[in-house]
């Protein structure tokens, strides 16, 4: 008699609660496509999830072009840079500022 099993890990993703749309910048290879998701990985026995490897999932920034995963407390561009708050996209500080001599853009309205 012959029994065949399989064993292994499988990552569930999904995308992380309050930043469903938001895009952000990937920091290995500068595409502009990379998104915030929540991650778990599990042992699986027979294609059954049994045993989470941690205890509560990872919230990481994903690319899917280059496959790049990096955790949000290192990204402050993402929260804000005060731990969890979701940050306002198109909100905040605007680029860089005029070049001395520029006309006033208030002038123009």
């Amino acid at each position: 008699m012959f029994f065949f099993f399989t064993c292994g890990t499988h990552t569930f993703t999904s995308a992380l609660k309050g930043y469903e749309n938001v895009t952000v910048q990937c920091q290995n290879c500068g595409n502009i496509s990379a998104h915030v998701y929540k991650r778990w990985e599990w042992f699986t026995f027979c294609f059954v999830p049994l045993i989470p490897f941690s205890l509560k999932p990872w919230k990481e920034v994903g690319c899917p072009i280059c496959n790049f995963w990096q955790d949000i407390k290192y990204r402050p561009d993402v929260t804000g840079g005060h731990g969890d708050q979701i940050p306002m996209p198109g909100y905040g500080g605007g680029g860089a500022p005029p070049p001395p001599g520029a006309p006033d853009q208030a002038a123009y309205k």
